[in-house]
């Protein structure tokens, strides 16, 4: 394996994060913003006269310019995140190559940074929500997502130490079972939260919440393609097989 340092893997995993972030992009504008139009044509139908005041930021920058710089930002900082995380993972999760880790990496994240608090707390639409709760909202979201790392990082170090008795696939789906019946727990304990109004079109919550889990599920497939191929390239030397690679110190 050609040695390399895990700030080259940093660097590669924030280009990487970029180019997931240009993908959210895509898939916010086209599936996202007309349902955000939608929401925001039905607050501003029931919604009381306040003078006309414009807003401070047009709808139309924020569509485009405010998105875009949102979502490169963000995928930027995931990349970077998950690359420290790939640092760790390749060579210690079983014998797979660059690519395949750097693909299981994205897919974990992906369930533990976006799927366990959404499921949980699924995102709403303007219009939806009261704008009190919003500290408490927020608050809560956060906590299920810190809890979700911390519950998949006791998993994988449940499955590594079950590994030797119960051998890898076992040890892998009893870690897996952990991890599912401990989101339950915490699912089951903190409070929830359903603030959408009465008379809100169901509809157009449910294609606002599969529409960022699109936009999420775009982000983090990218990335791992992008990534995997960016590693790959940097840890394999050219003519040497694959099977030979082994943990990056």
């Amino acid at each position: 394996m050609n040695p390399i340092s895990p700030r080259a893997l940093l660097i590669r995993g924030m280009l990487a994060g970029l180019l997931a972030g240009i993908a959210a992009f895509l898939v916010a504008y086209f599936l996202g913003e007309s349902q955000v139009d939608a929401a925001i044509a039905i607050e501003e139908a029931g919604a009381h006269d306040h003078g006309g005041e414009a807003a401070p930021v047009s709808r139309a920058l924020q569509a485009t310019a405010g998105l875009g710089t949102g979502t490169l930002l963000y995928g930027i900082a995931l990349g970077g995140i998950a690359a420290l995380a790939y640092c760790y993972a390749l060579g210690r999760i079983g014998r797979f190559g660059p690519r395949a880790t750097a693909l299981l990496v994205s897919g974990a994240l992906f369930v533990t940074v976006t799927l366990v608090p959404f499921f949980k707390y699924p995102a709403n639409p303007p219009a939806v929500g009261d704008p009190e709760t919003t500290v408490q909202r927020t608050t809560l979201y956060v906590l299920m997502l810190v809890l979700g790392l911390l519950l998949a990082a006791a998993a994988l170090i449940l499955g590594r130490r079950l590994a030797p008795r119960l051998g890898n696939w076992n040890a892998s789906v009893a870690a897996s079972v952990a991890f599912v019946v401990a989101v339950g727990i915490a699912y089951a304990l903190l409070p929830g939260v359903n603030e959408v109004p009465a008379g809100f079109p169901a509809a157009l919550v449910w294609q606002f919440r599969l529409a960022s889990l699109a936009v999420q599920a775009a982000m983090w497939s990218t990335f791992g393609l992008a990534f995997g191929f960016l590693a790959e390239r940097a840890l394999v030397p050219a003519g040497t097989p694959k099977e030979a690679v082994q943990p990056a110190s």
